[in-house]
């Protein structure tokens, strides 16, 4: 594989994650990804202090939502990143998910409508257009990036959309740079999500190479086969319980899922998830993620690069994060 890449969540300290960055880089790495899912580590700071320290790895938010952030602000966010990082910075965004969006009261009507036209005046205001519109969602008056002092030409920052369901999964080939594939399922999945980004690209006359397509792969690496595969466990459990609607596209039955719920609360403790792993079988975590050996993990990887993946984005389950780098090292 040509091109890799490393997300990181919250498992590990910040601090720590700035080494785990710079190591990347060195490690040949295209770019590092943070996530933003649960209410526990916002996607921005992170960005920053990697990009802070970092010379050439591109910085991606995998992914924020398109919900809580005013369309302004979410561009100056970008604008003020490309600053920092010029040309290295990816915004991947997503519909956010439920019960959590509801619980802060926000209600995720229309969430196609919603995202088009997100994306479409996001990319406006960063090629320092000033913008007018009147939509369903987004209402904006004579707005425009008004940069007084610094780099006024536009920005290239490509907007990628986190797609889970089968409309946003077109749509995204419809307006996005690029769609971050999901995690948590099997190589074979990407065969009807390239299928749903294609017939988005034709709308927009485009081409479905036009499209950048990196995916997010739960990875677990440890020379010890069986301690990776208890890492995963304990990471898949969770989002059995909390993002149903992964659960659902990975293919797992309702009965482990419900069974699972019933274990673990909101947030899981680790009392909880330890008490549930074990009902994640191995066939899953064989199925849906690169786990295991070194060569095992890159063999799985390989599955999915061959099924249209462009750069896997590689998550830590857990263990060794600097042995996970140079299994998949470029340099």
């Amino acid at each position: 594989m040509s091109r890799v890449a490393l997300y990181l969540q919250d498992s590990h300290d910040l601090r720590d994650g700035l080494d785990y960055v710079r190591y990347a880089e060195q490690k040949g790495f295209e770019a590092v990804w943070q996530a933003e899912s649960r209410l526990v580590r916002d996607a921005i700071v992170p960005m920053a202090a990697y990009a802070a320290v970092t010379e050439k790895l591109k910085v991606g938010s995998g992914v924020i939502n398109n919900w809580t952030r005013n369309i302004g602000l979410l561009a100056a966010t970008y604008l003020t990143l490309d600053d920092l990082a010029p040309g290295r910075i990816i915004c991947g965004i997503g519909a956010w998910w439920d019960p959590l969006a509801k619980n802060v009261g926000i209600d995720r009507k229309k969430p196609l409508t919603a995202m088009k036209e997100t994306v479409l005046i996001m990319r406006r205001l960063l090629n320092m257009e000033r913008v007018s519109f009147d939509g369903e969602f987004i209402h904006v008056n004579g707005i425009e990036l008004d940069v007084v002092h610094g780099r006024r030409e536009p920005r290239n920052v490509p907007i990628m959309i986190g797609a889970t369901g089968d409309m946003m999964m077109e749509l995204t080939g419809e307006v996005a740079d690029g769609a971050v594939l999901n995690y948590c399922v099997p190589p074979e999945y990407n065969d009807k999500a390239l299928e749903l980004l294609e017939k988005g690209a034709k709308k927009a006359g485009r081409k479905l190479e036009d499209i950048d397509k990196p995916q997010l792969v739960v990875c677990s690496v440890d020379e010890d086969h069986d301690k990776a595969y208890d890492y995963t466990k304990m990471l898949l459990c969770q989002y059995m319980a909390q993002q149903p609607h992964i659960a659902k596209a990975s293919g797992v039955s309702d009965e482990v899922v419900h069974e699972i719920q019933s274990i673990l609360g909101w947030p899981a403790t680790k009392e909880q998830i330890n008490k549930a792993k074990h009902l994640v079988p191995d066939a899953l975590v064989d199925k849906i993620t690169a786990s295991g050996t070194p060569t095992e993990a890159r063999a799985k990887v390989e599955e999915y690069n061959k099924r249209g993946c462009d750069c896997p984005i590689l998550y830590p389950a857990g263990g060794n994060v600097k042995l996970l780098i140079d299994t998949f090292a470029q340099a």
